[in-house]
This record gives C-alpha cells, structure tokens and sequence, in this order.
C-alpha cells in the first residue's frame, strides 16, 4: 500500500514523517548526498513525497528523487502555514511540521513537481543577482548624493564611490546581457512572437518564459495572472464590511514590476490596452487600476500567443481563446 511521506527540510537535515499501520514514524537524514541514499531505501514505487518550497534547501532532494521518477510535489509553504491554522495546531517543531505535510498530502489532491530546465535556473540566479546589485548602485548613488550635499565630501572618498558605482554598473551589463544570450538559446522562437506583442520587451519576453518553463507549467491564462500575482482579491462581508479591493500579491514580484511597465507602453502601441485604458479612464477608474487591468490583458495576450504558437494580430479575434 502507497504513503504519504511529509519532509520538513532545513539547510542541513530534513524531518521525515509518514504513516505505517496506524503509526506515525519519524525519522531525520541529512540534507546532503549520504542523507539522500538512506531516505530513498524508505520509498516504495507508489508513494508520494510532498516537502514545502524552503528557499533553495528543497532543490537538491527533489531533483535526487525525481531522477528516479519519484512521485514528489513541492508545496507553497503557505498552503501549509494555513492548513495548520485550520487544524488549529499550537506546536510548530520540525516533527511537527513534516507530519503535518503527511497530513495535508493524505487529504488533498497532488500535483508531481517537475525540474526547472537548467536555462531556466541559471536565467533566475542571474536575475536575483541583478536585482541586488541594482539595490547596491542605487544606496551607492543615494550615499553619494547625501555626501555632496553637505558640501563637505572629500575628492578622494567621491572618485571611490564613483568607481563603485561604475563598477556595479558593469557588473549589471554584464549579467543582463548574459540572461538575454542563453534566453535567446533557449526560448529563440517563444521570445521571437512574444515580442510581436506591441509593449513587450525581450526581458518581459524572457522573464515569462522562464517563470513558465517555456509555458509548460500551466493550462490557462488565470493559473498564470494568480502565479504572478496579479488577482484580484476582495474584502466584504456581509451588509457592513465592503473593503477595498486589491490584487493578491503573492506572486512574483520581479515579473509584476515589468509587466508594469509594459502596461504603460502598451496603453499608447497596442490597440487592445488601447480601447481598455480609454474605455477605464472614462469610467473613472484609478491608474493604478488601469495600470493592473493592462498587465492582466498583456498576460492573456502573451499566454494565448505562445500557446498557439502563432505571432500577434491585432484583428484576428479569436487568437487568444485557448480551450
């Protein structure tokens, strides 16, 4: 008979927990290749492995496992952190945790996790390495400007901080261009009619086909605009409470701040984001959410074109249904 094995992973060990006549067992292995080789003698063919997504301790597991074709799915660690909440649960331990993950994989249907492709991963690497470095120039910059402005900055100390910031500035060039040359190995044909799209850019281009793996990891355009965050989400309840509604922001923040900006290319160059900014700014609405509803359009845009594997048109109607 299958089971349902829970793992609670840390940087250096992770807790096992899993059902067996009647029992709960619990075991702990290290998280390096020895840990790996005992834990995988407790697999059986049918069973199933659920683990959270803990920053990039779960990575080396999972794809260990999923190298011999392994049942395993990797779970938002929210779901789980609401789950205990709704079982009302007091003690939070690494035991605790992997059962619990035993628990909610016994009672909930499991999606099976699957690699990112090695473009993919290095392209995301490369990206967050980008965003801090683009943090570093900008306190750089900002330093600086807060030095001039005593009128007191030393010569030397300026020409230093003006040689690091040209140095990170380099630095930037260097790592956008290499996130363009292996997007364009690796996605050539995706990135080629995405950018057919008038608003968006090759790092849009790029970013969307590497959050989807090449749009295999989704079936519609909604699984997409929530991933990224882009639902809406609403806060009423009953005849008194009516809050104010907003997006659901617990998807990528790195995709939404491009999408961002080509909503604001697109409501100029593209004729759908053209009719629904102008038809959204008659009825009042806030840029703000003007801005949200033409990155939702430019989503379904980009996920119908890809998916149908053909370039924008604007008048050809029916290119962004996907059945």
């Amino acid at each position: 008979m299958s089971k349902i094995i829970g793992i609670d992973i840390s940087k250096q060990t992770f807790d096992v927990s899993f059902l067996k006549k009647d029992k709960w067992e619990h075991k702990v292995f290290k998280n390096v290749p020895k840990g790996f080789q005992s834990f995988k003698k407790l697999i059986e063919k049918n069973d199933w492995i659920v683990m959270e997504a803990s920053g990039p301790y779960y990575v080396q597991l999972a794809t260990y496992l999923n190298t011999f074709n392994f049942n395993i799915c990797v779970l938002n660690p929210l779901i789980i952190r609401r789950y205990s909440q709704t079982r009302l649960y007091r003690a939070k331990t690494d035991k605790k945790d992997a059962r619990t993950i035993a628990e909610y994989g016994a009672q909930y249907d499991l999606k099976k996790w699957s690699p990112d492709s090695k473009a993919s991963t290095e392209i995301k690497q490369l990206y967050t390495a980008l965003e801090l470095l683009k943090k570093q120039i900008h306190q750089t910059k900002r330093q600086l400007a807060s030095f001039e402005v005593t009128g007191l900055l030393n010569n030397s100390l300026k020409k230093e901080l003006k040689q690091v910031e040209l140095l990170l500035q380099r630095r930037i060039d260097k790592f956008e261009k290499q996130i363009e040359k292996i997007g364009n190995l690796a996605y050539k044909e995706t990135i080629a009619r995405l950018k057919t799209i008038p608003g968006v850019g090759i790092k849009t281009a790029i970013m969307m086909c590497v959050i989807t793996d090449n749009f295999t990891k989704f079936e519609s355009h909604k699984q997409l605009i929530a991933f990224v965050g882009f639902s809406p989400r609403l806060y009423q309840s009953g005849t008194s409470v009516r809050g104010k509604g907003h997006i659901c922001k617990m998807g990528k923040s790195q995709i939404r701040k491009l999408l961002y900006l080509c909503s604001w290319s697109a409501k100029r160059v593209n004729k759908a984001c053209i009719e629904m900014y102008q038809r959204l700014e008659s009825k009042g609405k806030p840029e703000r959410v003007i801005k949200i509803a033409l990155a939702n359009k430019l989503i379904k845009q980009i996920f119908s074109i890809a998916k149908n594997k053909q370039n924008y048109h604007e008048n050809f109607k029916n290119l962004y249904v996907i059945n």
